[in-house]
């Protein structure tokens, strides 16, 4: 079954990464074709991709809704990879583990933002649970900016299973949990084959998720809100995390840019 992905940076990361078997792209009728438009087009002239013009109402539909920007990508389903996908990754790179584990996250809008991030700090690997979890749908690839594309996404049948795999494979388990008397982050040296856990809107970590972390962290607050999003306190983390590792692999910086019609 077919995914239609929408937006201009989910579609061209998708053309780019060519992870996904290109089957067709759809512009809308009499849209402008210029601009980022132009080089969507032009990535898809090189895959030898079908192009068809549908009218406005066809493209909101394909898109749900979202906001397209005139260009919707019909592609085969995500690729999954695996645990041994994500390790020789690391192995290939010469680096030690760097992996996201999702334990139930429901919100895509927070997976996207967190996909983008592990893109943008270099994690080799997601793992998601099979079930009760967000997936790689169109609205996750979206709110990535497209970053999802480059990543490596594991679902796994039990997480719990997972995180006791990645251990005897010499990876240690952070979870991040609100304040109380959890050490905060900082006070502890993150450079190390490191898996960062983050639990799910609201209810936070499973018992047993938590139970098999090799330590809990904390982000220390002072002001007056009780608690920060998800994607906020994983993206802190995952930078403080990269920092602590040297800021490994390290490439020229870009510029910022968001998922809707403004750069």
């Amino acid at each position: 079954m077919s995914d239609f992905l929408y937006g201009h940076w989910a579609v061209m990361e998708a053309l780019r990464a060519n992870r996904r078997q290109g089957e067709q792209l759809l512009l809308t009728e009499g849209a402008d074709e210029g601009g980022r438009s132009a080089g969507i087009i032009a990535l898809a002239e090189e895959r030898s991709l079908p192009l068809r013009r549908v009218p406005r109402r066809i493209m909101d539909d394909l898109a749900d809704g979202a906001n397209h920007q005139n260009v919707v990508l019909r592609v085969s389903p995500y690729p999954y990879a695996s645990s041994e996908d994500v390790l020789a990754l690391a192995e290939e790179r010469d680096e030690r583990p760097f992996l996201l584990l999702l334990d139930l996250l429901q919100d895509p809008q927070n997976v996207g933002s967190l996909l983008r991030v592990a893109d943008a700090v270099g994690v080799h690997g997601v793992f998601l649970p099979q079930r009760n979890a967000v997936t790689i749908t169109p609205a996750v690839v979206n709110a990535s900016a497209g970053a999802i594309e480059h990543l490596n996404v594991i679902r796994v049948p039990n997480l719990v299973n997972a995180m006791k795999a990645l251990k005897a494979q010499d990876v240690w388990l952070v979870g991040l949990e609100p304040g109380g008397d959890i050490p905060p982050l900082g006070q502890t040296d993150l450079n190390m084959a490191l898996g960062l856990v983050l639990g799910s809107e609201g209810q936070g970590m499973r018992r047993l998720v938590r139970d098999n972390c090799d330590m809990l962290l904390s982000l220390p607050m002072r002001g007056q809100v009780a608690s920060l999003n998800v994607a906020t306190v994983g993206s802190i983390a995952l930078y403080s995390a990269w920092q602590a590792r040297g800021w490994e692999g390290q490439a020229a910086p870009v510029a910022a840019r968001g998922t809707g019609g403004r750069p």
